[in-house]
């Protein structure tokens, strides 16, 4: 055997030794894995989800008496304001009981009365002087002046004067001011007017008109609906969220409100009432939420999805959401790294965000917690591969503002 030989196998072998030996040390090293050093972050805990924008009272406008549309001044999508004019009705023969009932009270009060009142006084003027013919009679019999005859039709001249007056008075009576006539009257005007004001249509509430099924020259009869008006300040958002969500959603939790046709105006609305009962069908419960302030692009049945905040940590011992295990149990556990080898730690998880969860027991910060699957078997030795944490920016490990809402549903 030449030298060279000699040489070339006595490094081959070392070669050989070499590797072997080193790929021994990475085996007992074990396999790499990746893991997160746990730290202190402030965190939010959102639920997204979509639904509508809806209005709990809508009011269906129609007209009360038969009629002609003369006018109509809105359409779909105006905005209101109680009072505003809709539309209006063809009045001719209305206004002319109006005028007729006016100028009835009219005649009464500068016509009638008066001379109702001139009329008694003729009457009792007129009685008096039947009365005292009377008595001047009645002396004349005392004195056998005059006969029995002529006292009895002077009698009868003053029973005449008084009924007479007597219905000068009931006519006084009726035709005085607040009197039955007068009453009348003004309760005729009053019809006449009310009628009147049935040929103007008008918004009860302010609102937005969703719709309206009258034109110009249409007859309308009362029970045919003519617009449909929704109440400005009834207008919610109805959002159907998955039952899961509902141990952490309460009244009065803040949210903000994008509609996928003004995805830029964003705007912001509170949980005003949660449904008691949940959806069997979709396993969902209703979630209904008021807007801070109306937005005025808002319509109804829009598309809106809602970010609430369910929850805040000012500062919370974070665990991304990738490095944590359910167990059959239910129990949450991570796998900790400690000296080259992996074990196995329960831990009592609260707030959790899309990236990163709250870990409110079973770790502390400092502590390395790795992402491996369950063929890893405790005390096993693996080598770490240190990441950042998702969801935070690098250059500010204690910020949580790159982590997107939760979403659930």
């Amino acid at each position: 055997m030449s030298k060279f030989t000699a040489r070339w196998k006595l490094w081959l072998g070392v070669m050989i030794l070499a590797v072997a030996t080193l790929w021994g040390w990475r085996n007992w090293q074990g396999p790499i894995v990746s893991g997160y050093v746990l730290e202190s972050a402030p965190l939010l805990q959102h639920v997204v989800a979509t639904g509508r924008v809806v209005a709990n009272s809508r009011a269906q406008i129609g007209s009360e008496i038969t009629a002609v549309v003369t006018e109509r001044r809105v359409r779909e999508g105006d905005r209101v304001k109680k009072g505003d004019i809709l539309a209006i009705l063809r009045a001719d023969s209305i206004k002319a009981r109006v005028d007729e009932a006016r100028a009835a009270l009219e005649l009464l009060q500068t016509s009638q009365r008066p001379q109702a009142k001139a009329a008694l006084a003729r009457a009792e003027s007129q009685l008096a002087q039947a009365q005292r013919e009377l008595g001047r009679r009645e002396s004349l019999l005392a004195s056998r002046a005059v006969t029995q005859e002529i006292v009895e039709q002077a009698a009868n001249a003053v029973a005449t004067a008084r009924a007479v007056a007597q219905q000068a008075r009931l006519d006084v009576q009726a035709l005085a001011e607040g009197g039955v006539q007068e009453t009348i009257l003004q309760e005729r005007l009053r019809a006449a007017q009310a009628d009147l004001d049935k040929t103007i249509l008008r918004a009860e509430k302010d609102g937005a008109i969703l719709t309206r099924n009258v034109e110009p020259g249409d007859l309308v009869q009362p029970g045919r609906v003519l617009f449909t008006l929704s109440a400005e300040n009834d207008t919610e958002l109805l959002v159907p969220v998955d039952e899961r969500n509902l141990g952490v959603l309460a009244t009065g939790q803040k949210a903000i409100a994008i509609t996928d046709a003004w995805p830029d105006h964003p705007f912001n609305a509170v949980i005003t009432s949660i449904a008691p009962a949940v959806d069997p069908e979709r396993g969902t419960v209703d979630v209904r939420l008021a807007p801070e302030t109306l937005p005025d692009f808002l319509r109804q049945d829009l598309t809106v999805t809602v970010t609430i905040t369910t929850g805040t940590r000012d500062a919370a011992l974070v665990v991304p959401n990738d490095a944590l295990q359910r167990r059959t149990d239910g129990q949450t556990e991570v796998w900790r790294f400690d000296n080259g080898t992996l074990e196995r730690v329960p831990v009592k998880t609260g707030l959790r965000g899309q990236n990163l969860t709250e870990v409110v027991e079973g770790l502390d910060a400092g502590d390395t917690v790795a992402r491996v699957s369950n063929a890893v078997q405790p005390g096993q030795r693996v080598r770490l591969s240190p990441q950042p944490m998702p969801g935070l920016p690098r250059n500010d490990a204690g910020s949580t503002r790159g982590e997107t809402p939760m979403k659930f549903n």
